[in-house]
């Protein structure tokens, strides 16, 4: 089977499309395993797309893989890279469409590494950003499966970087905060705390949260012309990079809707975007310009 074959796997009767289009619920495993050893979980970071931001160790995991469960935005190339015969099982998510529940991803990785299989939970970005991977980790625990964290460049580092946006920089913004945009929900988070002068706001998924975002920081008194920057499928050929400001925003995610995946910058070190950009090499600005 050619690597870019991968097709639909099925475990206990339960079918997976490859590219999550089919989902039903996992149901688990009612054999007892017939090996005397555990297989080994590695929860790996796969980054923000690009395979050239894997780590060597990480690599080398996702190559040595019997079994491969991974996330939607984990792209093709990096998948491209495991060895072929190995179970493919898709279980990613997206805001408004059905999708396994973490519970029965836990136990698919349970169930396979109780049958002997190297196991690889592959995810966008680091397993510890906003990936569930401290959740998956502790069900590793609990059932006495031995495991690995292998890290990733996580989206904001990677995409900010890659679009020419310090997230820190000496006399704009001495620290930063990574916020999911999911749990954006009237006092969540607490806004006062995200509009203090001289720091950097990233949100990730930020563009479907974007009007509870806006009025949140404008109502707790971040200015209406602080800076934004909102990338679309960072660190890949596609990147997109949209600058605005504040008062701008559910504007601006209204006309990029259905961008995904996407990350919302906010605060002044945007600004410097179009300065680094004036001294870019010529080829790497049409790169990071999309």
């Amino acid at each position: 089977m050619e690597r870019s074959e991968m097709k639909s796997t099925r475990i206990q009767d339960k079918s997976y499309s490859i590219h999550g289009q089919c989902y039903r619920e996992y149901t688990p495993a009612k054999s007892k395993p017939s090996v005397n050893h555990k297989g080994k979980v590695s929860l790996v970071g796969a980054g923000p797309g690009d395979p050239e931001l894997l780590t060597i160790k990480a690599l080398r995991t996702i190559e040595a893989a019997e079994v491969l469960v991974y996330d939607r935005l984990v792209s093709k190339e990096i998948l491209q890279l495991a060895n072929p015969d190995a179970e493919f099982i898709y279980v990613g998510k997206r805001c408004g469409q059905p999708s396994l529940s973490q519970e029965n991803i836990n136990q698919i990785l349970v169930d396979n590494a109780l049958h002997g299989k190297n196991t690889v939970r592959l995810k966008g970005g680091d397993p510890f950003i906003f990936g569930r991977g401290g959740e998956e980790a502790m069900k590793l625990v609990h059932e006495q499966i031995p495991y690995e964290v292998i890290p990733g460049i996580t989206a904001a580092i990677g995409c900010a970087s890659s679009s020419l946006i310090p997230l820190t920089h000496r006399k704009v913004s001495r620290s930063v905060t990574f916020i999911t945009g999911h749990v954006v929900s009237g006092a969540l988070p607490a806004w006062a705390g995200l509009v203090e002068a001289g720091q950097t706001l990233v949100f990730y998924m930020g563009l479907e949260k974007s009007q509870e975002i806006q009025t949140g920081l404008l109502s707790a008194g971040l200015s209406g012309d602080t800076p934004l920057a909102v990338i679309g499928k960072g660190c890949s050929p596609e990147q997109e990079v949209y600058t605005s400001q504040l008062s701008e925003l559910t504007k601006l995610a209204e006309s990029l809707k259905g961008l995904s995946p996407a990350l919302l910058i906010l605060g002044e070190v945007v600004n410097l975007r179009k300065e680094l950009l004036a001294t870019a090499h010529e080829q790497y600005v049409q790169h990071i310009e999309g």
